[in-house]
Parts: structure tokens; sequence; C-alpha cells
């Protein structure tokens, strides 16, 4: 890590440290639940790492934000005020990393982004393909003795609640200017272009060996190969159509129907 010491700082040295402040920043990793976010955040931390950046898992524990971070994925939860500031500190001590979320925008999350110290990127799936796979795994969540967020979808009904209060969500990050948008579906059929099309609005070159790299260890037809974010389940874009039955995918279409058509689906 990068880390500046001056026990009486000149002018000209607190006058560079402001500007390491402006040029470093805090990655975000956005995305709908059960849309491939796991798999998402690690392509961006491992990007942003081979660019030049900081190890958010170091970052975590160094800057002991155990209770600010989640152990996994470095999940800040909400981008509220009192979870964002604590995280700023490394950041503006000169570490660029990446964190991850699931909650929408917020006035100070909004605020770092229209002063250059944080980017988003956000990844979102079919709604019906993700509340399935949020449904299917709270099933065995419960089967196996787990409590999760999804050990609650008991029926499908709960299910698209569920997803409904997320999709207007994607719509407040659709609407806020420098978001950088990904397509579950996408990233698996093309993944080339785009993980090139991340690494780019990362400020990071892809034809670098290291990026490289990166890319090549998370591209999903290697399958999983129990390396770390290399989670894509069924992956299947549109099982959803036969694993529901007409009632409930009627249902679903019903629900989300606002939504489908500008998020590029066919209903």
């Amino acid at each position: 890590m990068e880390f500046r010491e001056s026990a009486q700082p000149t002018r000209t040295l607190q006058r560079d440290l402001l500007l390491v402040a402006r040029t470093h920043m805090i990655i975000l990793a956005a995305g709908m639940p059960r849309a491939g976010s796991g798999w998402h955040y690690n392509l961006v931390h491992d990007l942003v790492v081979a660019n030049g950046g900081q190890d958010a898992r170091l970052i975590r524990q160094f800057f002991l934000l155990f209770p600010i971070l989640t152990a996994v994925n470095c999940n800040i939860r909400a981008l509220s005020a009192k979870r964002l500031v604590p995280v700023l500190i490394p950041s503006r001590l000169g570490n660029t990393f990446a964190i991850k979320t699931h909650s929408g925008p917020t006035p100070i999350a909004l605020r770092l982004m229209g002063e250059g110290q944080m980017k988003v990127t956000y990844v979102y799936r079919d709604p019906r393909a993700a509340m399935l796979s949020a449904y299917e795994y709270g099933q065995r969540s419960r089967g196996a003795g787990r409590r999760n967020a999804f050990t609650l979808l008991e029926t499908m009904d709960t299910a698209i609640e569920f997803m409904l209060s997320y999709l207007q969500i994607w719509t407040e990050w659709m609407a806020v200017k420098g978001v950088h948008a990904m397509r579950y579906e996408n990233l698996v059929s093309q993944f080339d272009a785009e993980a090139e099309r991340l690494a780019l609005f990362l400020g990071a070159d892809p034809s670098d060996s290291d990026v490289r790299e990166a890319i090549e260890f998370y591209r999903s037809d290697q399958g999983n190969q129990g390396g770390k974010g290399q989670h894509f389940q069924h992956g299947e874009a549109e099982r959803f159509r036969t694993a529901l039955t007409s009632a409930q995918l009627e249902a679903a279409n019903k629900a989300f129907e606002p939504y489908l058509s500008k998020m590029g689906y066919e209903k």
C-alpha cells in the first residue's frame, strides 16, 4: 500500500496530499442480487489491483474497517455517511480500491461521484432470472439450516416483492450520470468485450499483461475451478421460462413489466 508520513508537513506537501486525494478513489461495484454480483466484484477488484490499486481486503485489515466492510467481497451495504466516511480515509491517503454494495445511491455517494472521488459500475440481470435464483438459493439455504437474506423468500410472491425493491434501486442508479452499466447476460455471452470495456472504464489498459491475466482468470467459459469469485451457477439466460409455472411467469411478467423493456429484456 501507499502511505505518506510527515510530522509537520510543509505547504507543498499539504498541496500534494490534496492532489493525491483527488486522483485516488473508491471503486464501487454495485449490483442486483443474484446477478453475478460476486463475480462482477472480484473482476472489478482484480482489475483495480492490476492497474496499480490496492487489495481491498488488506485495506479493510490495515484500517480496521471490519465493522464497515463485510468479510465477503468487502460489502459496505448501505451508502450512508456513517459507513462511507471511514472508508474515505484510506482513499484520501492515496489508495484506490474496490468495495461492493447492493444498495442505491445516496446524497453522499452522488457527491463523491461528482467530485471524482468515487466511480461506480453496476451489474444487473433479467429480474425474472434473478428472482428465480434468489428463491432457489433461499430454499437451499433453509434446507442446509443457514440464514441469509434469501431464506425469507418462502413463496414466489415474496420473491417478486423482493426483486421489485431492487428494480427501484436499478432505476435510481441508471439515472446517475457516469455509472458504468453491465448486463449479466452480456458479461456471460460477450465476456471479452464486456471485460475490456470495464477495464477501460477503470482506467486500465486491456492489453497490459497484469490486466489481461485478471480478465482471463474470471472468464466464465472456464467454469468454476475453485477460484475465488468464479461463481456462475446455472448461468442460463432464460431458464426461468421453463423453471417457473405458467402462473408464476405471468405474475412475474405483470409485476416487472414497467422495467423489462427499459432493461432490454423481452416479455
